[in-house]
């Protein structure tokens, strides 16, 4: 997990997308950065307890899972309620199905307390149906809904993630491979004062399908509904692209432009906040945005990329965890899904006037997102933590955490 700007792979596995159609694996999600000044061991315990709260209004019976990584060893598995560790079990090929991991979650208006251990992994929540997991011969086969045939398809479910360690507890809130089903996260610091994270504006849940079906150019596309009718989530851009549901020509406009420009022109980055004086410079030169250091020395390169490059900050945008590649494309994947590498040629723009104001085309997905969130933060795209534009709550040394599901309206 990087200390600067970054994005966790997570090591829960692989996704029903990969192993039933040959479809995208899923993108990791976004995740937050360390604390740059450790926390002392003592003040992280083994666990602390997470407070699930349904202020949902659903009468559906609600699933909780807690799967991921036990950093003490690296290996994969799922938490029980106290807390406890359980392995995975070999997988096979076809894929297994896997222990059933479900924790019975809170009726509506009730509460449900469960016990976090130093993870890095994922809770999940369903409404009305457990959801399927399965084990292959490569780890866990999480929930990929991009793809039509993934069992959990029609189940209205989300997740939040978390890293428990001995620098404290980071727990965010992210829409960066689907919006669906609402929450918040908080946590209560050791100084007793609370915070939380991804809470929606009144009506947010609703403005942003409305905003996206009134969005030309594909975007309704996103949306995945039931056979019934009733709307599931919003699938990202990187795999509306993948699936075609959003046109794989749709930021090409802005891409044009953006290359055009620094061909005559400088782009530069200073992708560490605290160091100003570590800095890049760009020009396209036969195609390629080149990147020198202060002495002049080319670093890195960039081949001209394509939708699904920006929306996944993946392939031509690769962001290896690194110290010159990975700040600099990172910085580059949100000039590009805010659009604003043509308005600023010194990157990253922290301030959010100019975002996803391009007049011709941007990522509108995360624009509508951000527009829903109450304090306009939110992870809509894999480094949307660039110039700190996340829902993420942290402490070296919490005392609980806090998840609440949220209405649907």
């Amino acid at each position: 997990m990087l200390r600067t700007l970054g994005r966790r792979t997570l090591a829960t596995g692989l996704t029903l997308a990969t192993l039933l159609a040959g479809s995208l694996v899923a993108t990791a999600p976004a995740a937050p950065a360390r604390a740059a000044t450790p926390a002392p061991e003592a003040a992280v315990p083994a666990t602390i307890p997470l407070t699930i709260t349904n202020n949902s209004g659903r009468a559906d019976r609600v699933f909780l899972y807690n799967l991921g990584t036990q950093l003490s060893t690296g290996r994969q598995g799922w938490a029980d309620a106290n807390g406890t560790f359980h392995p995975w079990p070999p997988g096979g090929n076809p894929p297994t199905p896997a222990p059933d991991a479900a924790i019975p979650g809170p009726a509506a208006g009730q509460s449900t307390t469960i016990q976090v251990p130093r993870f890095s992994g994922r809770i999940y929540f369903s409404y009305g149906r457990k959801l399927d997991f399965r084990l292959t011969t490569g780890g866990l086969v999480q929930p990929a809904v991009q793809n039509p045939a993934d069992p959990n398809r029609d189940i209205l479910f989300n997740w939040s993630e978390y890293t428990l360690n001995d620098d404290g507890l980071w727990l965010n809130s992210t829409q960066v491979d689907m919006f669906s089903a609402p929450y918040t996260v908080g946590l209560q610091r050791a100084d007793g004062t609370s915070v939380s994270a991804g809470k929606l504006r009144p009506g947010g849940y609703r403005g942003f399908f409305d905003a996206l079906r009134g969005q030309p150019g594909g975007w309704a596309g996103l949306i995945q509904t039931r056979p019934d009718g009733t709307v599931l989530r919003a699938l990202s851009p990187l795999y509306g692209v993948g699936t075609g549901a959003l046109p794989a020509t749709v930021m090409d406009d802005y891409i044009d432009r953006v290359w055009q420009k620094y061909t005559t022109s400088t782009l530069t980055v200073t992708p560490f906040a605290d160091r100003p004086g570590i800095r890049y410079s760009g020009r396209v030169v036969g195609g390629v945005l080149r990147f020198t250091d202060t002495s002049g020395a080319v670093v890195t390169s960039f081949e001209k990329p394509d939708a699904s490059s920006v929306f996944g900050c993946h392939r031509r945008l690769d962001a290896p965890n690194d110290q010159v590649r990975g700040p600099i494309s990172r910085t580059l994947c949100a000039g590009f899904n805010r659009t604003t590498l043509l308005v600023n040629s010194q990157q990253p723009d922290t301030g959010s006037a100019a975002f996803y104001r391009d007049p011709v085309v941007t990522n509108h997905y995360a624009r509508v997102v951000h527009a829903q969130m109450a304090d306009g933060k939110a992870y809509a795209f894999a480094f949307d933590d660039v110039g700190h534009h996340e829902s993420l709550v942290h402490d070296g040394a919490p005392r609980q955490a806090r998840l609440s599901l949220e209405p649907l309206d």
